[in-house]
């Protein structure tokens, strides 16, 4: 069976304790745990991480770095690997390389892959994910963070 390989990060920012809400958040509460970035792809009408497959001859950071760019408008320094996910696609297998990623720059305008862009607490974020398997890579981003490796 063939295997198409994609990459991809988990966008985060760290909690805050108190003061202001970050620019990326809604500005009317502060949140005590890490946030999540996901898009929301019409194509498909599903909540998801930014990822994207690998062109020819290109290594799976550099991947993971463009599909984040191209989907989110965002750069980002990558961090800690996360879990390597599989799964079945239209009767092949697809392969993607996650790591955890903090963005350091740029900003969100809609394309024809992603019409919306939201940053949510690691829970909320969790639970409007459509894919089970995106579910596990915010598990490991957090245990990451928690273990200061991401």
């Amino acid at each position: 069976m063939e295997t198409v390989r994609a990459a991809g990060a988990v966008l985060w920012l760290p909690a805050v304790s108190g003061g202001a809400a970050r620019e990326a958040a809604e500005p009317r509460f502060c949140w005590f745990e890490p946030l999540v970035a996901l898009v929301h792809r019409p194509k498909y009408d599903d909540w998801s991480l930014p990822k994207g497959k690998l062109a020819p001859g290109e290594e799976a950071r550099a991947a993971a770095l463009r599909e984040v760019r191209e989907e989110t408008g965002l750069s980002c320094v990558l961090g800690a690997p996360l879990p390597t996910r599989r799964y079945p696609v239209q009767g092949r297998v697809k392969e993607v390389r996650y790591w955890a990623g903090v963005p350091v720059g740029g900003s969100f305008a809609a394309n024809r892959e992603v019409d919306r862009l939201e940053w949510l607490p690691a829970s909320v974020a969790r639970a409007r994910l459509t894919h089970d398997h995106d579910r596990v890579l915010v598990d490991a981003l957090l245990d990451a963070v928690s273990h200061d490796q991401a």
